[in-house]
């Protein structure tokens, strides 16, 4: 166990316990549970406990918003509930909240994976229009990123890429 001991056994108290939870996985700054029921959970002893900001609930999760250092607490909770890294302790039962969450939870977990690949793309092609202007440097780099050669590959990927991933996601 790290240094984040204490707080670890207090928040699996205070969310209803290791049989409470059917699984765990973190975010930048959350601890996010899936719970059994929600209603075991003590939300506001977790909002007043020491290390713990504040928590959500979004999505069927339950989130403790803890902050920079959630790696260490989680590494810290996982032995006090018995899962292994991104496992869960059971199956769940049936698909959780309403069409609208779970379509929501389907469009996300495929798109999540290539974002910072569009993201990039944007970037490279804003600088190549507006900082670059017309010139040599542009003649350069039209040459390097020539949009008719990669138009059909790119466009082959972007049904390919979201399809792979919505088989994991489905």
């Amino acid at each position: 166990m790290g240094k984040y001991e204490e707080l670890a056994k207090e928040i699996v108290r205070n969310v209803g316990g290791k049989e409470n939870v059917i699984s765990l996985t973190h975010c930048i700054t959350r601890l996010r549970f899936k719970l059994k029921d929600e209603s075991k959970a003590h939300d506001q002893v977790l909002k007043d406990m020491e290390g713990v900001v504040t928590v959500m609930k979004s999505g069927g999760q339950y989130q403790v918003v803890i902050g920079n250092h959630v790696p260490d607490v989680y590494a810290d909770v996982l032995p006090l509930l018995g899962l292994e890294e991104g496992g869960s302790q059971q199956k769940e039962e049936g698909p959780k909240g309403n069409l609208f969450n779970r379509f929501i939870d389907i469009i996300s977990g495929i798109f999540q994976p290539i974002l910072g690949i569009m993201a990039a793309c944007g970037m490279v092609k804003g600088f190549k229009r507006h900082v670059c202007g017309y010139g040599a440097v542009y003649r350069y780099l039209r040459g390097l990123y020539d949009p008719q050669r990669y138009r059909r590959w790119a466009f082959y990927l972007s049904a390919f890429v979201p399809g792979l991933y919505s088989g994991e996601k489905i």
